[in-house]
Formats: C-alpha cells, sequence, structure tokens
C-alpha cells in the first residue's frame, strides 16, 4: 500500500513498516506542495526533525535556506533576537544589527522544535508572522515582510500548556493546521530489530569491529522493552554493547543489564506494577511461601488435635463465641433447646468428617532442597519452557536463568 514510501525511506534513513510511521510519512508528503503550517507531535527521541526536511526537500522551497531552531535551548531573553533580528544599541551588547532567522530564511522553511518553551511574548511575535507574514525587529519600528513556511514540533501536551496560561490558543490553531503523529518505539514492534541491526552494522562499519548479533530470547526482550527514550535510546544501547561486550552474539542476560528499569511483562509473586528482579527478593518471597504453608498446615493440625469432643463446654463455648464471631467453614453451627443455654446462643462444632487427618513423619525442611524441587516440578510441567515455569512460579523470567545455573538444572 505504501510502497512509494521507500524512496523517501531510503534518502532520509528512515527505517521500519510500522502503519503508524507508514501514515505519518504519508501525510508529510501530501502537505509538502502546499505552504500551510504543520505541528509535528511525538515524544521525546521519535525522529520527528525527520518530517519537516521530507516537508522541505518535497516543496517548491527546496532551493531555498532550511533552518532548524530548537526553542527550548535558546534563553527566553534572547530568542526573540534569535528569530527576528535586532538593531544596534537595542539591548546591551547588541554592538551591531543582527539578522533573525525570518529573515534569513525568506523564501525557504523554518523548523521551530520544542514550540512549547516558546515564551508568552514571543508566542504573540510569531502569531503576528503566521497571520499576515510581519515582524519587527528587536529595538526597531519598522514593519518588514517575509515568506517563510512554518514547521513546528513539540513533545508536550499543548492542549494542557493552554489550560495553564502557558500557551495561547490562538497560536495553537495557527499552528496546527495538519498535525503528524509519530508513534512511541514501544508501538513499533516490528521495527525495532530492524533499527538495531542497522544501528550495529553502521557501527560496526565505522569503526572497524564485528557487528553484534542477537539471540532469539534477547530479540523477545529487545521487542518488549518500554523504551521510553525512544529510538535515540535504542541506538545508545546498540552502541554501548557494541564497545563493551567482547561476545558479538548477545543473550538476554547480557541485554537486560543495559536496559535501566527493566520490567517484565510476567505476573509477579506480589502485586505490584514493576516486577523485582533482585534475585535475593525473589529467593526471600518464594521462602516465605514455604514457611507460611507449613505453618498453616502446623497450625490446623495443632487445632483439631485439641478438641477430643464433637462439641465445646459452656466456658469454652463462651470463649469461642467472643473469639470467633464469624466461624470458618470448618465449624459447624448448632442451636440447641437445652434448659442451660438460655439466650439460644450457638455452640461451635468440628466439622471431623470434612477434615481427614494423616499423620506423616515431617519432611525435609531444607529450603534449597523444596526450592529445586519446584522448579524442576514446573520445568516438567511445560516440558523445559522457562517462559511459561516462571509464570508458574510467580519469578521472573531471569531469576529463573540464574535459579537454574545455579542448581546446575
Amino acid at each position: 500500500m505504501y510502497e512509494y514510501l521507500q524512496p523517501i525511506k531510503q534518502r532520509f534513513g528512515i527505517i521500519g513498516n510500522d502503519p503508524k510511521l507508514n501514515r505519518a510519512l504519508d501525510k508529510a508528503l501530501r502537505v509538502a506542495p502546499t505552504d500551510i503550517t504543520v505541528l509535528v507531535s511525538g515524544e521525546s527521541g521519535v525522529g520527528k526533525e525527520v518530517i519537516p526536511k521530507i516537508i522541505h526537500q518535497n516543496s517548491i522551497r527546496k532551493h531555498g535556506a532550511y533552518f532548524a531552531i530548537n526553542c527550548g535551548a535558546i534563553p527566553e531573553g534572547t530568542i526573540d533576537s534569535e528569530l527576528f533580528g535586532h538593531e544596534k544599541g537595542s539591548f546591551t551588547g547588541a554592538a551591531a544589527a543582527r539578522k533573525g532567522y525570518f529573515e534569513v530564511a525568506n523564501g525557504g522553511t523554518l523548523f521551530l522544535d520544542e514550540v512549547g518553551e516558546l515564551p508568552l511574548t514571543t508566542q504573540v511575535r510569531l502569531l503576528r508572522v503566521l497571520e499576515n507574514g510581519e515582524f519587527i525587529k528587536v529595538g526597531s519600528s519598522k514593519v518588514q515582510k517575509t515568506d517563510v513556511r512554518i514547521v513546528t514540533a513539540t513533545n508536550k501536551n499543548l492542549i494542557k500548556l493552554i489550560d495553564e496560561g502557558k500557551f495561547r490558543e490562538d497560536l495553537f490553531y495557527r499552528l496546527n493546521t495538519v498535525q503528524i503523529d509519530l508513534p512511541p518505539l514501544r508501538e513499533r514492534q516490528g521495527d525495532i530489530h530492524l533499527l538495531f541491526r542497522k544501528f550495529a552494522s553502521d557501527f560496526a562499519h565505522k569503526n572497524g569491529i564485528p557487528g553484534i548479533r542477537l539471540t532469539p530470547d534477547a530479540i523477545q526482550i529487545l521487542e518488549h522493552y518500554s523504551w521510553p527514550g525512544n529510538i535515540r535510546q535504542l541506538r545508545n544501547v546498540t552502541e554501548q554493547i557494541s564497545v563493551l561486550e567482547e561476545k558479538r552474539l548477545i543473550d538476554a542476560t547480557i541485554l537486560q543489564d543495559y536496559l535501566p528499569d527493566y520490567q517484565s511483562h510476567l505476573p509477579s509473586v506480589v502485586f505490584s506494577e514493576k516486577a523485582n528482579f533482585d534475585y535475593n527478593k525473589d529467593r526471600e518471597i518464594l521462602y516465605k511461601l514455604i514457611f507460611d504453608l507449613k505453618r498453616e498446615l502446623d497450625e490446623l493440625k495443632d487445632k483439631i488435635s485439641g478438641h477430643t469432643k464433637p462439641v465445646l463446654s459452656s466456658g469454652a463455648r463462651q470463649k469461642s463465641y467472643r473469639d470467633h464471631q464469624a466461624p470458618s467453614d470448618d465449624v459447624e453451627i448448632i442451636y440447641t433447646s437445652d434448659n442451660e443455654i438460655k439466650d439460644n446462643s450457638p455452640i461451635f462444632a468440628l466439622k471431623h468428617e470434612a477434615i481427614e487427618i494423616n499423620e506423616q513423619p515431617d519432611e525435609s525442611l531444607s529450603l534449597q532442597e523444596k526450592e529445586i524441587d519446584l522448579i524442576k516440578k514446573a520445568l516438567q510441567k511445560f516440558k523445559g519452557r522457562r517462559k511459561k515455569a516462571a509464570e508458574e512460579l510467580g519469578i521472573s523470567e531471569r531469576t529463573l536463568y540464574r535459579k537454574i545455573k545455579q542448581y546446575n538444572l
């Protein structure tokens, strides 16, 4: 469907075939021949800067100037001078007149990145340029004309900034004639490994070293990681591994060490939004479960063996009623018309037939043996599939890898 995008992808070094990415590129090509303003939105690191380049190079302005300005990197006190220019002596340090970007980019394209960082006073000046192509230099009273195509980008929610009084609503609608949304890397799951291979190949070629490759389990982790830094983070991780690791085949254990705050999508023993991959804590949780099960079994045995009569005595009955307002399923409530019980209070009788006690010798209390036994049973149950076994045990897959290695299973 989007075969015509391949030349564009090759020209601008775009990797991937995600439908959302293709839709964004398609929109960029459609608006390029016009002069309407475009707002590119997306998280930091998704590659928003490539969209205005595509628009400029496919427009009638492609032979004109192209400038990309990071509005968040320019101090508030000098942003007006940078964009619109200033006259000599207009402020301290203005030793000579200076042209601004709107003047030197006349006939071309101006890309304003992080437009949400613009001060309100600068937003007023920008709105005037968009409405009638006019601007005034700092320290001047002369109105000048310019013919510039404006493309802006932001990783912020401009609607929220409008509600907070930090961004002008009228400017937003002037900038947002057409909005192009670039998807975050985590939503381009099928493209992640392609990008990794590209970055690894480019880095190896540039530095004259063998390229790195991923094992299947490492690829799965790579594709399911959240990538908060998006493409920029993926490139950095690829280059770090290429430099620091001697092995050229990277497995899951190695890869996870380069992913900050790596989160598994497997269920955890504890109900938490984040799975904890600390080995000692996972081991502690497993031991606690074993001890709790053992304690509950012992308490149940003591409770039953301590009652020789099916019906409690009156004193014991009163104590039981006070201590157990809501009897358990193992206790039967009996009401009697005996004269001794005038208040028709309930008698608690244990249901001996519901519980069968098999006295057996205590099993080994070695925590290590029980842990090994649990892991073996889980692996046998799922025929060696470690991911399923980890889910069954309620621990992370990485922790299961370590335990298998530790116990030589």
